[in-house]
């Protein structure tokens, strides 16, 4: 009777290990596939490099996914429910983690590290960390804000620069410093604000990496095309569960995801070059490429500081609410999948500009800017009659 009972339990271990053995070595195949050298060489003689990159990302997030998970769930890294939330049950964070390390191995094996990349790569790396232990010890907000200001600094100190303010202007070099921590600091912000609903965060940095691909490849930087792919990769590969229509999400990318999602997309767009004889054009390219986001962070700000619900830097940082884009949707009646894809298509129409934007004469760029003022108009409408429904 023992003996039996004994073999049973062999066999219910051994059935879950075996199916284990075999998810995950099905999902080893097509990156192991990808990285081998023939394979490559393949892809570049081919002139496939950017579908290379973007699969060898997506292959890799969709292999660490499960993996991170698993590691969240067994050290209690989980976000549990409350009122200012829009899901029901804990669910693992850390996501964000896998979607890092898919990016940053599929750059590792693809690229020589120019000096900005370094930048991107070193500050992108230190928000990471932050980020994941937040996730898991809820640091204070002062403390995030001062890691995303040192992975900033280290991007500034590689060279990754806003160059709005002329050169010979007084303070220049000042100025664009502190313009370019700005910038990093929204942006990184504005997508982590956004990781409020499922799929939310993760695809809008797809589409934001899309853009900037193509508006790279317009624009003669095949680099910065190319390094766009694998981070449109990563987060792709991460969606399959995160973004699961009719079903919870089994994971969470957490702070650390959405703010390298943020800070990657920063450096990106102050990487490039937009428009070397336009500077209307070269600003405006990333904004509208970044307007979903950027708007958002805008909108709740004002709106906040209007409605006396913040009255410092301490409050902002410490200040919780169901107030953004997604929550206003949600608000009007929307579902949650149904708010997700409406702001996709916004920010998907805002991109569209973006890429019509580089042969655009100064008549066709206002009406596309005028057009672009008009669609973030109706959204701003349509969240105050959002706050007023909710």
């Amino acid at each position: 009777m023992s003996h039996r009972a004994g073999s049973t339990l062999s066999a219910g271990r051994e059935v879950p290990l075996a199916a284990g053995l075999a998810f995950y070595g099905s999902r080893l195949i097509l990156p192991i596939l990808l990285l081998l050298p023939p394979v490559r060489r393949w892809a570049v003689e081919a002139r496939l490099l950017w579908p290379y990159l973007g699969v060898l990302a997506f292959s890799l997030a969709f292999l660490f996914v499960p993996l991170v998970r698993a590691a969240a769930l067994r050290l209690g890294i989980l976000d549990q429910p409350d009122a200012r939330k829009v899901h029901a049950v804990a669910t693992p964070l850390l996501g964000g983690a896998a979607v890092w390390a898919a990016f940053a191995l599929t750059v590792l094996y693809n690229f020589n590290f120019s000096r900005e990349l370094k930048g991107v790569a070193v500050g992108a790396t230190i928000v990471v960390v932050v980020g994941i232990l937040d996730d898991a010890f809820n640091l204070p907000a002062v403390l995030k804000l001062a890691g995303q200001v040192a992975g900033a600094l280290a991007a500034l100190g590689y060279g990754v620069t806003l160059r709005v303010i002329p050169q010979d202007a007084p303070g220049a070099v000042w100025l664009n410093f502190l313009l370019t921590i700005l910038w990093f600091l929204t942006v990184t912000n504005a997508i982590q604000f956004l990781d409020g609903m499922d799929g939310l965060a993760a695809g809008l940095g797809a589409i934001a990496s899309f853009f900037i691909s193509v508006t790279a490849l317009q624009t003669s930087q095949s680099y910065l095309m190319f390094l766009s792919a694998a981070l449109l990769g990563a987060c792709l590969g991460f969606l399959p569960y995160n973004f699961r229509p009719g079903a919870a999400a089994q994971v969470f990318l957490g702070d650390g995801g959405a703010s390298f999602i943020g800070f990657s997309l920063a450096g990106l767009a102050v990487m490039g070059e937009w428009a070397r004889n336009n500077p209307v054009i070269a600003l405006c390219t990333p904004i509208l490429i970044l307007a979903v986001p950027l708007f958002d962070i805008a909108f709740v700000a004002v709106n906040r500081v209007i409605t006396g619900k913040v009255g410092s830097l301490h409050a902002w940082l410490a200040y919780v609410g169901k107030d953004h884009i997604h929550h206003r949707f949600a608000a009007l009646g929307l579902s949650k999948t149904e708010s997700v894809l409406l702001i996709f298509f916004i920010s998907f129409t805002l991109g569209l500009s973006a890429i019509l934007l580089k042969d655009a004469t100064l008549h066709e760029a206002t009406l596309l800017l005028v057009q672009a003022a008009f669609i973030l108009s109706i959204v701003a409408v349509l969240e105050s009659v959002g706050r007023r429904g909710g």
